[in-house]
């Protein structure tokens, strides 16, 4: 990664710091809560929740990661109880844990979507792989881009990595609509409508996040805006979409237990 710019205020340091620690307490308390889930759904819905607790289990520890590494990328100190100082302590911040979290955990992300619809198994398999697939490819196409200064390079792995973007994106708000309206209830399909446009709402976030810095903001504002902005794409891409995930299958095993289904 680029190394991190000098000049950065308490406030700045402070608000990344702070960030970070809350992905941390929002990835490790909803994994907790969704294996604790496990018995109170039906088996049918239960490996689609524990890849859940499975993305939010890897952002934890990739998030730990990056809280440590920005911890000892700075010392703070106040001088005779005057205000803090921040300074650079000269070891390197790694935030490329962030992109290897997003290789591990976004194909995840969607296969636990289309595993909890229930869709036939052909279609399953052939969504899995293709989403799956676009969603690595996007992730790798943007690293190279965050670890470039040279805002024409770091345009240029942007657009690329727009191309499977825009593909993901089309199918959750678009492909998926005729599956969701075959969930079986009202409950089921207005839950899985709200995780597709969670996803896409959170997905969006991380475009404009990334391009804090190819629009020529720079130094300590742009490294905070770019981490606490990312902190909360990831908990609202992980942490709240799981508990759409959740909530979609109680709802699920609640009609098949009931043995009620949306009338043909």
């Amino acid at each position: 990664m680029a190394p991190l710019p000098d000049g950065f205020s308490y406030a700045e340091w402070n608000a990344t710091y702070n960030g970070l620690s809350f992905g941390i307490a929002a990835m490790g308390s909803a994994t907790i809560f969704f294996w604790l889930q496990l018995p109170n759904v039906t088996k049918s819905y239960r490996t689609a929740l524990t890849i859940t607790g499975i993305v939010t289990l890897i952002a934890t520890y990739h998030y730990i990661r990056i809280f440590n590494s920005w911890s000892e990328a700075f010392t703070v100190a106040s001088k005779d109880g005057g205000d803090y100082t921040v300074q650079l302590t000269g070891a390197p911040f790694n935030d490329g844990y962030r992109y290897v979290d997003w290789l591990l955990t976004v194909p995840l992300l969607l296969i636990e979507l289309i595993l909890v619809m229930k869709l036939p198994q052909e279609e399953t398999v052939s969504l899995s792989w293709k989403l799956g697939l676009a969603s690595a490819l996007m992730v790798a196409l943007g690293y190279p881009g965050e670890i470039q200064e040279d805002l024409s390079v770091r345009w240029f792995w942007w657009c690329l990595s727009m191309i499977p973007f825009c593909y993901v994106v089309f199918t959750l708000a678009v492909g998926l609509a005729e599956s969701t309206s075959k969930q079986p209830s009202p409950a089921a399909a207005s839950l899985v409508s709200a995780a597709r446009y969670l996803t896409v709402l959170s997905w969006c976030t991380y475009p404009f996040v990334y391009m804090v810095k190819s629009v020529g903001l720079a130094g300590p504002a742009a490294t905070m805006y770019e981490q606490v902005g990312y902190s909360i794409a990831d908990v609202m891409a992980k942490a709240v979409f799981g508990v759409l995930i959740w909530a979609i299958a109680s709802e699920k095993s609640a009609v098949e237990e009931s043995g009620k289904l949306l009338p043909k």
